[in-house]
């Protein structure tokens, strides 16, 4: 409820130094829109309910996600290289949703009732397939022509309305748990470079339960209760992230991201005959307000041709017209966009751990002592070497590398992705030579052998997708923060959408002739190692270009 005039705190009579003692210097607001107070707002005491919210996201999508291409192939009696393109595309779908979610954030709803209806919607897509794992097995609909009928529907029903409840979930969460950090106040802006390792270790203390516990139930119990536990969770996790809602620090919508961007790319077109004047302080800008409505991004001389946009002029229509910061919002997005495209092939090589590496799991001998590990199982270890890495980056990796760098970080967000880029070059040539070897034995190969892979994968995303992370929240316009981030996600959904593909083409690519191909129905008759050679070759060839592109950026 929005308050009074009179009812408002003086904040902007006040010093500068006791206003950022006093409430937030960034522009937040608390939840009834007035300058969010510091001592009762933010900070780690809001990141509980966040945290708590992600713990539970990351829980049900991984009980989905990790055994998915087991329930495909034993339930819905899909084939290996569909099952595994499947997955792919559902998870390409995970994560492109976000674009759609970030946008309804920073346009219409902001992040936390973006928040807050999105995991009422994945709440009710973790019950629609319960409900498919738990119909009878010969419940079929004769005008279906898939054999598996009403499940199947029922099933892709549920795994899409997970997909759009993801969607909003993913891009909000982390950065509504960043903005619960004063960009204002230099602690508080320390503070949150931790607050992303542990949104990162909280996701994968919930994949961890997951890949355990509920992979376990899955497989022993039944895929109904492996589902349906989850969901009660979820239900919970909602009502605990409303109940936190009067100490998070909320951002005031900026308008359409969207539309900004179009505007700015209008007016730059409309205004292409003009001269630009050399003193770019003549370029239109908005005065400076004390309310914070308005913020000014410094101008750069990198794509001028974006600047005509701001060139003024008779006519002050918006379309022909912009903002120095308006323009420079663009040339945010746009310097972030090549960098971007380079994180694609990390995430088709992590996206193998949903797909070819659970099929090579299950080619391998699963008995561990008395124990048998199912193949979905193996992810553990990527987990646990993200729940190990996370404190010792923070703790001992950071304080030593910021000896050695001078970054207040340690390692910029560049150097820190790159070093996940050459770990994953590392676990795809290994996995290469674990699979020649099962290929060449004349007996079973314990599954354990995979264990390495997962684990350099894990030191890879601490590295690489916090990195990520941090890096596309940070150099986002203000206005599009949500937007930016979604850009993380997007990358993922391209990567598993682009590993679909990649699986199909080298398919049928190596299967002519008659030939079972690299990836067929039995990995004995086939060569799953060239494919993994392959990845590692890529991977390489991106780390260079990587580091070519990125000593042009400033992080």
């Amino acid at each position: 409820m929005e308050g009074t005039d009179e009812e408002r705190p003086l904040i902007h009579y006040l010093p500068p130094q006791e206003q950022c003692s006093e409430y937030t210097c960034d522009g937040t607001v608390d939840i009834d829109r007035r300058p969010a107070p510091k001592q009762s707002t933010g900070n780690w005491r809001a990141c509980f309910f966040i945290l708590g919210a992600e713990f539970t996201q990351c829980l049900c999508f991984s009980a989905v996600l990790k055994n998915l291409v087991r329930y495909l192939t034993n339930v819905l009696q899909e084939s290996n290289v569909d099952a595994a393109r499947s997955v792919s595309t559902w998870i390409g779908t995970c994560f492109f949703a976000p674009l759609i979610g970030a946008f309804m954030a920073d346009t219409f709803w902001g992040r936390y009732r973006t928040v807050v209806t999105c995991l009422s919607v994945y709440t009710v897509g973790m019950l629609v397939l319960t409900i498919s794992a738990s119909l009878p097995l010969t419940l079929h609909d004769p005008y279906i022509n898939s054999g598996d009928g009403i499940r199947r529907v029922v099933a892709y029903l549920g795994l899409y309305l997970i997909a759009l409840g993801a969607g909003g979930i993913k891009p909000c969460i982390s950065a509504l748990g960043a903005d619960q950090f004063d960009g204002g106040d230099p602690v508080e802006r320390v503070t949150k470079g931790s607050f992303f390792n542990y949104y990162y270790f909280t996701n994968n203390v919930g994949t961890l339960l997951s890949t355990t516990v509920l992979v376990w139930v899955q497989d022993n119990v039944g895929w109904g209760v492996g589902f349906a536990a989850p969901m009660l969770l979820m239900g919970f996790s909602l009502a605990m992230f409303v109940a936190g809602r009067r100490v998070y620090r909320y951002r005031k919508l900026g308008g359409s991201p969207l539309t900004r961007v179009s505007q700015v790319v209008v007016a730059a077109a409309r205004n292409h005959r003009m001269k630009l004047p050399d003193d770019s302080s003549l370029l239109h800008e908005l005065p400076r307000l004390n309310d914070g409505d308005h913020y000014r991004v410094q101008h750069t001389t990198q794509f001028r041709f974006l600047d005509k946009a701001a060139i003024p002029s008779d006519d002050n229509s918006p379309w022909r017209l912009c903002t120095v910061s308006q323009v420079e919002e663009l040339k945010m997005l746009l310097r972030i966009f090549p960098l971007w495209a380079s994180l694609l092939l990390f995430f088709v090589v992590t996206a193998q751990m949903s797909s070819t590496l659970i099929e090579q799991s299950a080619a391998m001998d699963g008995r561990v002592g008395p124990f048998t590990v199912q193949p979905a199982s193996l992810a553990t270890f990527n987990v646990v070497s993200v729940l190990i890495w996370v404190p010792v980056y923070d703790a001992v990796l950071v304080p030593l590398a910021r000896r050695v760098t001078g970054n207040a970080r340690g390692l910029s967000h560049l150097q820190r992705i790159a070093v996940g880029l050459a770990l994953s070059a590392v676990a795809m040539a290994y996995s290469a030579q674990v699979e020649a070897r099962r290929r060449a034995s004349s007996a079973p190969m314990s599954i354990m052998w995979q264990a390495p892979s997962y684990f350099v994968l894990g030191m890879a995303e601490v590295f690489t997708s916090i990195g990520m992370l941090e890096f596309f929240y940070e150099q986002s316009p203000e206005s599009m923060k949500s937007l930016g981030t979604s850009l993380a996600h997007l990358a993922v959904a391209t990567a598993n959408y682009l590993n679909s593909g990649v699986l199909g083409v080298v398919a049928a690519a190596t299967a002519r002739g008659g030939a079972g191909g690299w990836i067929p129905e039995k990995l004995d008759e086939g060569h799953l190692d060239y494919f993994f050679w392959m990845m590692a070759a890529l991977s390489v060839v991106n780390l260079l270009q990587f580091m070519y592109r990125s000593c042009h950026v400033h992080s």
